[in-house]
């Protein structure tokens, strides 16, 4: 079955509310390696409960995500060729380590890049606190179905595609942060939400193209996030406003990952370019990355070509 674009314009996909914990928060935390080093102070916050406890921000691309719609046969999508294109979040206000997320998602674009080139297919999703309706993000989420192009037609063109994300500068990082990830890190990563076969069963992985499970991109988004956070927020979570990058390549549970992040200043805020490589393999996993900081960064530990760190 190919895809009808006003089916799939269309299509319902049910608000949903989803309840967490702090176990939950941490969990996630642990998954994008936080805590790995024992000594390091500064992760403490996102993986030890209590008063002081602090929740990374992109935990919110797992709490209330809807889930697997596009396995629905009705939809005209081959389910099991869809990549994550690019991901897209803005933070309104910090999740507190414990509550409810109502989650409001419809699908905003529907792409057609032409027989055999694939489509694009986008959905736009609210987050809020389920108690007070205070919104907390909204995710936009493009998925590439490398199957399913070659749709469209005179009388339904598709829409156009979202707006392009700006490449890094060319010139030396400003700073940049190596992290592990583990070998079975696909394996803990799913425990967010995500069961996707390719991240867990080499024979799934085998038909969707690869030699081996795969990290799950949004793993990979949620690191970025993590050196953002680190070398650009002062640690502050609250100041990280948004995040977006292009998925350009997989990542294989076991790869040290390097953010590198570049900063430029407009006025009283401040933009952060990165991408984010699989170091031992010399590969870009993460491309165009850009990220809104509310707050100017302090000087210490981000001088330009001087700041790096290994966690």
């Amino acid at each position: 079955m190919a895809i009808d674009y006003d089916t799939l314009r269309q299509w319902q996909i049910a608000d949903q509310r989803d309840r967490y914990g702090a176990d939950d928060c941490i969990r996630y935390a642990l998954s994008l390696g936080m805590g790995a080093d024992p000594l390091d102070e500064a992760d403490l916050r996102y993986v030890l409960e209590g008063e002081n406890m602090s929740v990374m921000p992109t935990w919110l691309a797992c709490v209330g995500a809807p889930g697997a719609w596009a396995s629905d046969p009705g939809t005209g999508i081959d389910w099991m060729q869809i990549l994550h294109g690019e991901h897209r979040m803005r933070f309104h206000a910090a999740p507190p380590p414990e509550g409810e997320v109502l989650s409001q998602t419809r699908i905003s674009r529907v792409v057609d890049k032409g027989a055999g080139k694939g489509a694009l297919v986008v959905t736009e999703r609210r987050a809020s606190n389920a108690a007070t309706g205070q919104l907390l993000a909204t995710v936009e989420h493009v998925s590439f179905c490398r199957a399913d192009g070659g749709f469209s037609s005179p009388a339904q063109p598709g829409d156009c595609a979202p707006q392009a994300l700006p490449a890094v500068p060319e010139r030396e990082p400003d700073a940049t942060m190596d992290m592990a990830t583990l070998p079975g890190a696909a394996l803990l990563y799913r425990l967010n939400g995500d069961r996707n076969p390719i991240h867990a069963q080499p024979g799934a992985a085998r038909a969707a193209g690869f030699d081996r499970p795969i990290l799950h991109g949004l793993c990979t988004f949620g690191m970025a996030a993590r050196a953002l956070v680190r070398m650009a927020c002062g640690n502050d979570p609250a100041r990280l406003a948004s995040i977006a990058a292009r998925f350009s390549a997989p990542v294989f549970p076991g790869d040290t990952l390097q953010a590198r992040l570049w900063f430029e200043r407009d006025g009283d805020a401040r933009q952060a370019r990165f991408s984010v490589w699989a170091r031992e393999r010399g590969r870009m996993v993460l491309s165009h990355g850009v990220a809104d900081i509310r707050k100017p960064l302090a000087s210490a530990g981000t001088a330009r070509g001087q700041a790096h760190v290994t966690a």
